[in-house]
């Protein structure tokens, strides 16, 4: 089973998030895609949380080394439609960019953002969560 996974997902693994297990357990098996764009998302994220004193070195490299062995499928996402999308649903690109990557693929969307969940709902696509 192919499942498009956001960044949100991505990061409470790799920072030892309280849905982490679950996240886990619900992906285990299943072919992990998400937009090319995610690894500087991570990136971006990963060194916002360091200048914000809530991650230290040390848990910024081990992340993205964690980052680098998970088995993702890196997607191209059409942007004429995934700006389209984010002009439509009021999102931002980088949330767009997920939802077009999850309608493209056919795929569910696994995502702990709540305004992402909603705005790939109302598309009709079938979307997954986990709580902690």
């Amino acid at each position: 089973m192919e499942l498009v996974v956001d960044t949100s997902a991505l990061l409470a693994v790799l920072l030892d998030e309280p849905e982490r297990a679950g996240l886990i357990t619900l992906t285990k098996g299943a072919s992990l895609l998400t937009p090319g764009s995610v690894p500087w998302e991570v990136g971006g994220a990963l060194i916002a949380g360091f200048r914000r004193k809530r991650l230290g070195a040390g848990q910024v490299r081990d992340a993205w080394t964690s980052f680098g062995r998970v088995p993702l499928r890196l997607l191209e996402v059409t942007m004429p439609r995934a700006l389209a999308l984010a002009e439509q649903l009021g999102l931002c690109a980088h949330d767009a960019y997920v939802i077009e990557a999850a309608r493209a693929q056919r795929a569910p969307l696994l995502a702990l953002d709540g305004r992402l969940r909603k705005a790939a709902a109302t598309l009709g696509l079938e979307v997954w969560e986990v709580t902690p």
